[in-house]
């Protein structure tokens, strides 16, 4: 089953069981799959999806510092348990050793010493780690790497 007919069928099943947090979730991911598509008149794969789902993700995670500030407790759990619903459509993370040990073999393979090398190193290791590990991690132990 094709990531996006599991979407469509967790959403029925949400709304069967009166899950609005969950029904919300899944229809917001819906609608940013549909208007990458519309923008770019192309019909997403399961690889694209997750980068779609990855995003939407990253937004609610940026989203929750702020919201944290507000002391509202209710938003913040719906927020949290959002954020929970999206990452069980995303591929298995990455450990901080499994990806310190592709970033290392990385900087092995492109030759790099410094930090002028940081680009060639992030462009090699996020094809690699598609979907499994944000670019802020990898960006982090590049960088550490490469003092």
């Amino acid at each position: 089953m094709s990531l996006k007919a599991r979407l469509l069928e967790d959403m029925k099943a949400a709304m069967k069981e009166k899950d609005n947090v969950r029904k919300n979730a899944i229809q917001m991911v819906r609608a940013a799959i549909l208007q990458v598509e519309k923008d770019q008149k192309i019909e997403l794969d399961d690889e694209g999806i997750i980068e779609v789902i990855a995003k939407e993700c990253k937004k609610r995670n940026d989203s929750l510092a702020e919201i944290e500030k507000s002391d509202r407790q209710d938003l913040i759990d719906d927020l949290k348990r959002e954020i929970t619903i999206l990452k069980s459509y995303l591929p298995e993370q990455l450990s901080d050793e499994e990806l310190e040990k592709i970033v290392a073999e990385v900087i092995l393979e492109v030759g790099a010493s410094s930090m002028k090398d940081m680009g060639k190193v992030m462009g090699a290791v996020i094809p690699k780690v598609k979907g499994r590990a944000d670019n802020g991690r990898i960006s982090a132990i590049a960088k550490e790497k490469l003092k």
